[in-house]
């Protein structure tokens, strides 16, 4: 999903789609649905689910995907990154979580250890850095397909009982998530052209899909009520662990990538791949895995994503003037990943 349209947006305080996620998030807060307008808004957002991975899946060039396999190694980092080294930061938090966060944002810490990386942001920042674009193309479109199966797995183990990991919980996922995914990869070669002329128009639906996901997870939180649990101090605590998780992950994958001996370019690639979360992906499968409890679930996602690309624009920017062949030339437009790869953007 192309919240980033160029890299220089990166260098903005806050970026303007986590502006209107907030935005919505307060027009839960103080305008909540209810009764049967939620029972209807649910019924639409479980329908823009579907639209979102039937749409990612009408945008993945699958023969790009396999020809992108040629970079194996770099790929396998990104993976264990994703999907190891964040959960295991997940785990060893959870010694001090208890003295800063409530359970359930634990849980929304804990589901963020587990979804997939990005992949419109990890490209705008890899290209701003003079990095390996086309192998970031690659990298976040393989943790994205990877992540349908291994974030709900995941989720089950590191959360248990508050994921709908039951036969219930699997055909949401599946109905939901796979069945949409795949429906769109075996009607891309009839849509595939469609969907790329239009792409800026599908990116805004893209984009108020979200929204909607996010409105009705906080409505139904805000039944609950979820804002009692969140005090400033607990804020301040769950910016510490995001921040503490982003710190890691960015230290670990850079000096991982220098030990396996991977050139510059490619090093960039890994950092950026590797560290950052994907907030378009991660909503929906949020909303999927904890129906009604999703509202406070998604909050750590949301922040993290915010820090993610504050701090990653700050280091692509100091890359880049350090860069051999010097700065980059004046903002463009970030890659058309449409072409060939998921663009579910955190910005993935």
């Amino acid at each position: 999903m192309p919240v980033l349209s160029w890299p220089g947006r990166l260098r903005g305080a806050v970026d303007p789609y986590v502006a209107a996620l907030l935005g919505t998030v307060l027009l839960a807060t103080l305008l909540p649905a209810t009764g049967g307008a939620a029972t209807a808004v649910g019924h639409a957002a479980d329908l823009a689910i579907g639209l979102l991975f039937f749409l990612y899946g009408t945008r993945l060039s699958t023969r790009e995907a396999i020809g992108g396999l040629r970079q194996w190694k770099l790929h396998l980092v990104v993976v264990l990154s994703t999907f190891a080294l964040f959960p295991l930061l997940g785990v060893a938090i959870g010694a001090v979580a208890p003295l800063l966060l409530t359970p359930q944002l634990y849980t929304g810490v804990l589901f963020l250890c587990a979804v997939p990386s990005t992949v419109q942001s990890s490209i705008a920042l890899t290209s701003t850095a003079r990095g390996n674009v086309p192998a970031a193309i690659c990298a976040g479109t393989y943790s994205s397909l990877l992540g349908m199966v291994a974030t709900p797995v995941l989720a089950a183990v590191l959360i248990g009982s508050a994921v709908r990991f039951s036969a219930d919980g699997l055909l949401t996922v599946t109905t939901q998530l796979l069945a949409p995914f795949l429906a769109g990869q075996l009607l891309r070669p009839k849509l595939g052209g469609f969907v790329s002329r239009h792409k800026r128009v599908l990116g805004r639906l893209d984009r108020l899909s979200i929204l909607l996901v996010v409105y009705t997870a906080f409505s139904r939180g805000m039944a609950q009520g979820i804002w009692h649990q969140v005090t400033p101090l607990r804020l301040a605590g769950l910016l510490l662990l995001a921040a503490t998780v982003l710190a890691t992950a960015l230290t670990a994958t850079s000096l991982a990538a220098r030990r396996l001996g991977f050139g510059r370019a490619d090093r960039v690639t890994i950092v950026f791949c590797g560290a950052n979360k994907s907030l378009a992906t991660g909503l929906p499968m949020a909303a999927a895995l904890f129906g009604d409890g999703a509202g406070l679930v998604i909050l750590p996602l949301m922040l993290f994503h915010q820090l993610q690309l504050t701090v990653c624009a700050v280091i692509a920017g100091r890359w880049s003037r350090q860069a051999p062949d010097g700065p980059p030339p004046p903002a463009r437009p970030a890659p058309d990943v449409t072409r060939g790869a998921v663009r579910p953007r955190t910005r993935s």
